[in-house]
């Protein structure tokens, strides 16, 4: 039986909130600078203990990393938690956390690219709806869009963040449906795990940054395979970025990748979504229904 949908309460001046590093390591200088951007917001920013730790690439120990995301989940002062970065380390952590206070404490929990573990954990065992969205180590990268930081804030202090783009798509329709995903290659990891995502009669969210054409179209195949694209209501296709050829070209684009993935199906397929490792990375809602309207090549994304 699907879980009950929980969203936090918006953000609101003198809400305190916490960051945390659950995976790499992170510049100290960057995060402090971007923890100014959010009191200018009105928010109060605590730090994670450990937040600046090293321990190898991650930002200090497996123990270490446990210890501060449970803390602010448990600590009902903190109504959101800001993942300082991504790359590796929550799938490592993830099943060592109590979550059930979020149940009755619900708190907003942000990130994309690793943090898609966290997500997908959250909106799978607990129902909680979270912000898939930038990070406090970019806040201030000179390429990202002003957008990337005010669909944040529109999602976190309300009303939502509606986001409109261009792009391609195919069999494009008006859908509606819960909306999940992130990066393909967490999402392939969580398979035959507690939150392997269901995916029937939702918008499938996916991007990727870094990976060669051929493990891409394998992590694709292995979702394909597992029956993660079967019975979508529609696929969302975000950023792909830094994509690689092999010695031997293979004269393939990630489009063609996908539209022979999803061949068969004939549910609408949307590229070009403003998110993901781009410069353009805008916030939308984890485990949401959201809506998409078509207006030729344009579409707009809302939360019915």
């Amino acid at each position: 039986m699907p879980l009950h949908r929980i969203q936090p309460p918006f953000l609101k001046a003198g809400d305190e909130v916490a960051i945390v590093s659950p995976s790499f390591s992170v510049d100290q200088i960057k995060i402090e600078t971007a923890a100014k951007l959010l009191e200018n917001w009105g928010l109060k920013v605590r730090f994670g203990r450990n937040v600046f730790r090293e321990s190898g690439p991650f930002a200090g120990t497996d123990r270490q990393r446990i210890s501060d995301l449970q803390e602010m989940t448990n600590n009902r002062k903190i109504k959101a938690v800001f993942c300082s970065r991504g790359g590796y380390g929550l799938l490592r952590i993830i099943d060592k956390i109590d979550f059930t206070s979020l149940r009755k404490y619900p708190k907003w929990y942000i990130g994309f690219s690793d943090v898609t573990v966290l997500h997908l954990w959250l909106n799978a065992l607990y129902g909680l709806v979270t912000v898939h969205g930038e990070m406090p180590v970019n806040y201030y990268n000179p390429a990202k869009t002003a957008e990337t930081l005010t669909s944040l804030h529109d999602a976190l202090f309300g009303p939502g963040s509606n986001i409109s783009w261009t792009g391609r798509s195919l069999h494009a329709n008006t859908v509606s449906g819960e909306l999940i995903g992130g990066n393909i290659s967490l999402i392939y990891s969580l398979i035959g795990t507690p939150a392997d995502p269901d995916t029937k009669g939702k918008i499938l969210f996916i991007e990727e940054v870094g990976e060669y054409l051929y493990r891409l179209d394998r992590m694709l195949l292995s979702l394909k395979l597992a029956g993660k694209f079967k019975g979508l209501k529609a696929l969302l296709v975000g950023g792909f970025r830094d994509i690689e050829e092999t010695a031997k070209p293979w004269r393939k684009t990630t489009y063609d990748l996908i539209k022979d993935i999803v061949s068969e199906y004939h549910y609408p397929v949307f590229f070009n979504f403003p998110a993901g490792h781009i410069e353009d990375n805008r916030s939308f809602y984890s485990g949401k229904t959201a809506r998409i309207d078509v207006e030729g090549r344009k579409f707009f994304l809302s939360y019915p």
